[in-house]
């Protein structure tokens, strides 16, 4: 199964080609942004992403939907490892060797790499971790989405990986993070419920701030009541009729 893009034909090949042509195109200081980014600096930003959606649930939420985010965040970053487990055993059976290794010409933007090639570490740990989170919520969710592509194109960009290295990342993380999402939250749901009873770390899972009257419900900020329909203007006007 090693020779699945071999010839330089085949549109996986092609796209390998154009997609890193573009390094060598680029300033080398550019080139060195795209070698931390598509090595260290997504993954950084994903973890800043889930932190912030974290931080964001457990604020604003009713103690429910803060049960029910936070438990799909913690979901995030297992499926995320899952998904790295379920790839071992892929690896080794498809045995794809990294592209340079196969091909003349490439611009391989990081060393190191002697390990197989399909499917992309980095890839599915990006688009589980994204889907996970989406899981809890969608518009974090969507940005780390936007994140796992971009952390696809690096990889490709830095001449470490077939376009369909990627892609066959982008599915593992996708469907280990959606096909074990409802047994995950079933097992998780009692434990961040409990979590979120506790004393002394139950605002991991929502914070214990009080909420703010609104002028709609309570009277305003300052928690004045307003005066009912009907009631003839108050203690005041009663006493100057008097």
């Amino acid at each position: 199964m090693a020779g699945l893009a071999l010839d330089g034909s085949n549109p996986d090949v092609s796209l390998l080609y154009d997609i890193n042509g573009l390094a060598k195109s680029a300033p080398t200081w550019f080139d060195r942004v795209m070698e931390f980014v598509g090595e260290y600096g997504i993954m950084l930003g994903m973890v800043l992403v889930v932190v912030w959606c974290w931080w964001s649930v457990r604020r604003r939420g009713t103690a429910e939907d803060s049960v029910t985010a936070v438990t799909g965040i913690v979901w995030a970053p297992l499926a995320a490892g899952i998904a790295l487990l379920v790839n071992i055993p892929i690896r080794g059976f498809v045995e794809r060797p990294r592209p340079f290794r196969d091909h003349q010409g490439l611009d391989v933007l990081v060393s190191g790499k002697n390990d197989f090639s399909f499917v992309s570490d980095h890839a599915t740990m990006a688009m589980a971790l994204a889907v996970g989170l989406f899981v809890a919520n969608r518009k974090f969710g969507f940005a780390a989405i936007a994140l796992a592509l971009v952390e696809g194109f690096c990889r490709v960009y830095m001449g470490v990986h077939y376009p369909t290295d990627v892609i066959g990342g982008f599915a593992l993380g996708t469907a280990t993070a959606l096909l074990l999402a409802p047994l995950a939250m079933a097992l998780l749901t009692p434990v961040v419920t409990a979590v979120s009873r506790s004393e002394r770390v139950g605002r991991l899972v929502r914070s214990r701030r009080p909420v703010p009257a609104t002028a709609e419900g309570r009277g305003g900020a300052l928690g004045i009541p307003e005066p009912r329909p009907g009631s003839g203007g108050g203690v005041g006007e009663k006493d100057l009729a008097a």
